[in-house]
């Protein structure tokens, strides 16, 4: 094997121990910001899942509406 090529093999090996250190330290899970806080990023939710909640809260109004009058 010629050199450039050893170097590839080795820094590639380096990139997997890398990230297989990060995963087990718990790095790879958590998005920190500048700071070093978490970021909590916003769930996407779907049309139907929207939906469903939405018919849910309108019925809660309406059970409040009702024992209020």
């Amino acid at each position: 094997m010629d050199t450039p090529a050893i170097i590839d093999e080795l820094t590639a090996q380096r990139d997997r121990l890398d990230r297989a250190i990060a995963a087990l330290q718990g790095k790879g899970n958590s998005r920190l910001t500048v700071s070093g806080k978490r970021d909590r990023r916003k769930r996407k939710l779907s049309a139907a899942a929207r939906l469903k909640i939405g018919q849910a809260m309108k019925k809660r109004w309406a059970e409040r509406k009702k024992k209020a009058a």
